[in-house]
């Protein structure tokens, strides 16, 4: 052996190494009974208005966190897309991207409002390609363990289910025309 030292070396600088290394942040589930009685009310109108439940998923968050959902979409089908947050949480926000990481979604929603804990949009994709949605909420008291649920459905009804290109500027929730808020 020429230097025994420099294999010492190595081996100690791959151990520190790792010790400094980022931890992976994995989507945890979470139970809250307000939030599990909301979804099922969702899904109980959105079935009886010609929707199919595609994906749900409970997440645990944090405050000023945003937490991302991709979800493979097709082209000209029209999808309804919900995020419940946490009762106590003074903020709520979703942010969806195409691909191209252009931003197709913007919704806010606050404490004091109606329905405040609950963020509903519509959307029919260009392109059929992954999509990222990004839900995020500010709580004061509460920085870690916060309760969030996602839904994707999809419109299943024949006169519905599917927009051609043509028809496909459809006026959403915002006031802004089909999906050309791109920024």
């Amino acid at each position: 052996m020429k230097n025994p030292y420099r294999l010492l070396t190595a081996i100690a600088f791959l151990l520190s190494s790792q010790s400094y290394s980022q931890e992976v942040i994995r989507q945890q589930s979470c139970g809250n009974d307000f939030i599990s009685h909301q979804a099922d009310s969702l899904k109980n109108l959105y079935g009886n208005e010609g929707y199919v439940l595609l994906k749900e998923a409970s997440i645990n968050m944090e405050s000023e966190f945003e937490m991302p959902v991709i979800v493979p979409l097709t082209q000209g089908s029209w999808y309804q897309f919900v995020f419940i947050g946490d009762y106590t949480s003074r903020l709520y926000e979703v942010r969806m991207y195409d691909w191209q990481e252009r931003m197709v979604i913007f919704r806010q929603k606050k404490w004091g409002d109606v329905d405040g804990n609950v963020i509903v949009y519509s959307y029919v994709p260009k392109f059929s390609e992954f999509h990222m949605m990004k839900p995020v909420q500010v709580n004061k008291q509460k920085k870690k363990n916060l309760c969030g649920y996602v839904m994707l459905f999809k419109r299943t009804n024949e006169d519905t289910g599917s927009v051609t290109p043509q028809n496909q500027d459809l006026p959403d929730s915002s006031g802004l025309r089909g999906n050309k808020c791109l920024l």
